[in-house]
């Protein structure tokens, strides 16, 4: 089971959405490049997934309960108390960044967890003890994250602007003058904000949006052309490189 919940309103300008997934068999999920960081909370705690430019592959058990929090492309800002490319292709513990800051809303005293019958791997005494165990882990994390955002300064207000310019298919160029920036300010911009410099976050742009094209019933060459690559094999190429698999393989 994997679900996207809708952040709360004191949330919204800065997540994308609370997530959930309780895995109904033993696997590998492929992560790939999306732009976000994502604070997860899974079997071995808490931890933050940064900004990736390839695939990570997650391996996963049956009935382990995982809980996260997305951010939106650019708006992690000072959350974590390191900068975001410090994160870029990292999985990093909560625990290793600022953990003074979270601990008070989330620490070993605030964790809930499964009763021994519920745990993973066992049939749970009662169907809803692992959605009990993530509606918790999502309530004590949203309640964080506020606290955080409260306490940081604000992400650069020109992120969202920069990923819409590269979306609708400008170039890095073309972005940075569309912005009012210099390509040397649009750079440290990026890297500061992103995690990576505008090159790389066109590249993820640019390949979110094909594959949303392509699941959505677009044919490869539609989506290719729609999100401004060259020709297929172009599509073909980035999603091979970013992803390690090819297209296909991301539609099932």
């Amino acid at each position: 089971m994997y679900e996207e919940r809708p952040p709360t309103p004191e949330l919204a300008d800065r997540v994308v959405c609370a997530w959930g997934q309780i895995p109904e068999t033993d696997g590998t999920q492929l992560v790939v490049p999306d732009g976000c960081v994502d604070l997860i909370w899974g079997p071995a705690g808490l931890f933050v997934a940064g900004p990736d430019t390839g695939p990570m592959p997650a391996p996963m058990r049956a009935g382990e309960v995982f809980a996260g929090i997305r951010f939106r492309p650019g708006a992690t800002g000072e959350v974590f108390g390191v900068p975001v490319h410090w994160l870029r292709d990292r999985r990093v513990p909560l625990a290793a960044l600022n953990a003074a800051a979270w601990s008070p809303y989330l620490s070993p005293d605030t964790a809930p967890s499964l009763s021994p019958a519920s745990s993973p791997g066992t049939a749970p005494s009662a169907p809803s003890g692992p959605r009990r165990l993530l509606d918790e882990r999502l309530r004590l994390m949203r309640r964080a994250v506020a606290v955080r955002l409260r306490e940081t300064a604000p992400a650069d207000p020109a992120a969202p602007a920069l990923v819409a310019a590269l979306r609708s298919g400008l170039s890095v160029r073309e972005a940075a003058w569309e912005l009012g920036f210099s390509e040397r300010q649009l750079h440290r911009r990026s890297v500061a904000g992103f995690g990576y410099p505008p090159k790389t976050l066109q590249r993820v742009v640019r390949f979110q949006r094909a594959l949303r094209l392509a699941r959505s019933g677009v044919s490869p060459a539609e989506a290719a052309a729609m999100s401004g690559y060259a020709d297929q094999a172009h599509l073909s190429h980035d999603v091979k490189r970013l992803s390690g698999v090819p297209l296909s393989r991301l539609l099932i």
